[in-house]
């Protein structure tokens, strides 16, 4: 009943860690015991269970051993001081072979073999070595995702950044603009004021003049200044073409980088398979010496049969001589029957004789196996240490990749930097473009004041210079000339700037494709670290899986010879 009601409870509970029901028991009750193992195979959340002295029999190890093959949370389970003998030690052996949580089995006091006992704690360090490379694996994966996470929020802060950069730029472009448009209109009211005053003054034909001259020396150097700034837009465009290329020549060296290092790969895994198959081959060559061994001693019992089968007839027939004579001949049969046992002590002599040098045979058989059992652990030993340093090679591999990645990304800061560089170096010459507005206002200004000032001088000269305002309306028109050529200058300054602002979203457009290049080329090389770790434990776990096989073969090969039977029963 109590068995029964732990049952139910492992069945229900979700919060039970460890149980202790040591010297309670439980394996008296068959039908008990069972019910408990059911209770246990689908709990998934207890951890340690301790069931010493229980009184568990090879049946029970066998209903425990059947829970445990369903069973994925138990890591500690304690059964000394039961009786569980050899069947039962088998039976969990072989719910190891689909157990990988379990990590520790105590099975002291229980009259189990030392070979299942080296077996069961070979499994057991098994699966402790399988869960210590999952959890590096799983931390390796944690860290190069949040690597990789680290690195796209980068990118992604640089881009945001980079744009907010480009928007302000627009922004003060558009500022520069307007309050160029203002100060032309301001310009232009003071030019319809000078030609309003014009009609009647003479002395400010000159000074136009002269400010006519000054301003053809300003068209002149902004023309300079505008061939400058082409020049400087050809020479930035050849940067980031060049640029482009290497960035591709790059790209295409990568890729056949990654083609060799696969290729590689690919050469070491048909090595590993290699190796392989040449340890099944030594294997399969012992399987086989194993059996011829084994029709040996199956012919030698059959012949040692045979001979007693014979000695028994033999007995037979001499018994029947014997009671013919027995009222003839009675001192004969003495001496027959002394002679009979005499040679039926000799042949059990030699009976014995070979049975003794059947069994060194055995023994120097049992030699040979653990030979073989050394040979194959070493081999297999061989095998994890090859795999292992494959495993630190790739890891090697992977982080010099991923060095090479960061410089890479290095060396795209770089660009941008310089492009932004080359963003303050054109806000640098907007700057002084409207410094020299600047000054050809207060140019302006002090014309007005000087204007002002011929005023009065003109007032008193109107009468002599009224024949020369034809000549001064023609120049009047010459100047207004001028200044229309001046403002299609101005025109075309501004559609230059609008063409560097459609470059500049030509680049970010391209810095944004490259980003995103980058980004699957990642993602990519992800793919393929995935690819292999899957690769790595597969073959890890078809070598468990063969060496188990080989394991129970020869396990089974010596608990199962009819030499052992025979010697047992004598």
């Amino acid at each position: 009943m109590g068995a029964e009601a732990l049952g139910k409870l492992l069945r229900q509970n979700k919060s039970i860690r460890s149980l202790t029901l040591e010297w309670n028991s439980l394996g008296m009750w068959a039908e008990g015991f069972s019910f408990f193992c059911q209770g246990l195979r689908a709990n998934n959340f207890l951890q340690r269970l301790d069931l010493r002295n229980n009184q568990i029999n090879h049946q029970g190890a066998g209903e425990l051993a059947m829970a445990l093959t369903q069973n994925t949370s138990l890591q500690e389970l304690d059964l000394r001081w039961n009786n569980i003998g050899l069947l039962g030690g088998r039976a969990l052996l072989n719910c190891l072979h689909s157990n990988k949580t379990l990590k520790r089995l105590e099975l002291a006091g229980n009259n189990v073999p030392g070979d299942i006992l080296k077996a069961v704690e070979q499994a057991l360090d098994h699966n402790q070595d399988r869960e210590a490379i999952l959890s590096e694996a799983q931390n390796q994966v944690n860290i190069l995702s949040k690597e990789v996470l680290s690195l796209k929020d980068e990118k992604n802060k640089q881009f945001m950044d980079f744009v907010d950069t480009v928007d302000k730029q627009k922004e003060e472009r558009a500022r520069s603009e307007k309050m160029s448009a203002a100060r032309v209109s301001q310009l232009q009211e003071a030019l319809d004021e000078q030609y309003s005053i014009m009609n009647s003054l003479k002395t400010k034909l000159q000074m136009a003049e002269a400010a006519l001259a000054l301003s053809e020396q300003k068209v002149r150097t902004l023309g300079e200044l505008l061939n400058a700034m082409k020049q400087e837009q050809n020479s930035v465009a050849e940067c980031h073409f060049r640029e482009l290329q290497q960035q591709k020549q790059e790209g295409a060296d990568r890729e056949g980088r990654l083609l060799h290092d696969l290729s590689a790969a690919s050469e070491k895994n048909l090595l590993l398979r290699n190796q392989v198959d040449e340890l099944e081959r030594k294997c399969k060559v012992q399987q086989d010496q194993l059996f011829q061994l084994k029709q040996d001693l199956t012919n030698t019992t059959a012949e040692l049969k045979l001979r007693a089968v014979e000695a028994e007839e033999r007995l037979e027939m001499e018994k029947r001589r014997f009671k013919q004579s027995l009222e003839d001949m009675e001192s004969l049969r003495v001496k027959e029957v002394d002679r009979v046992a005499q040679q039926m002590e000799a042949s059990e002599r030699s009976m014995h004789d070979r049975i003794q040098r059947l069994e060194a045979i055995r023994i120097s058989l049992d030699e040979e196996l653990n030979r073989v059992k050394v040979a194959a652990l070493t081999e297999r030993g061989r095998a994890e240490e090859e795999l292992i340093k494959a495993r630190s090679q790739a890891r090697l591999e992977e982080q010099q990749r991923l060095e090479h990645l960061e410089e890479k990304l290095r060396l795209m800061t770089e660009s941008r930097d310089e492009a932004q560089n080359c963003c303050l170096k054109q806000k640098e010459m907007a700057a002084e473009a409207q410094a020299k507005a600047k000054q050809l206002s207060l140019y302006a200004d002090g014309l007005k004041r000087r204007l002002e000032e011929l005023q009065q001088d003109l007032d008193r000269k109107e009468e002599k210079k009224v024949t020369e305002l034809n000549k001064m309306k023609v120049e009047l028109q010459e100047q207004i000339g001028h200044l229309e050529a001046e403002r299609t200058a101005q025109d075309g300054l501004r559609e230059k700037i609008a063409a560097l602002e459609r470059q500049l979203k030509a680049l970010s457009s391209n810095h944004r494709e490259a980003l995103l290049d980058k980004e699957g080329e990642i993602s990519l090389l992800m793919e393929k670290l995935r690819m292999k770790e899957a690769e790595i434990s597969r073959m890890r776990e078809e070598e468990t899986q063969r060496a188990s096989f080989l394991q129970n073969a020869i396990m089974a090969y010596v608990q199962g010879s009819p030499l052992g039977t025979h010697s047992s029963r004598k």
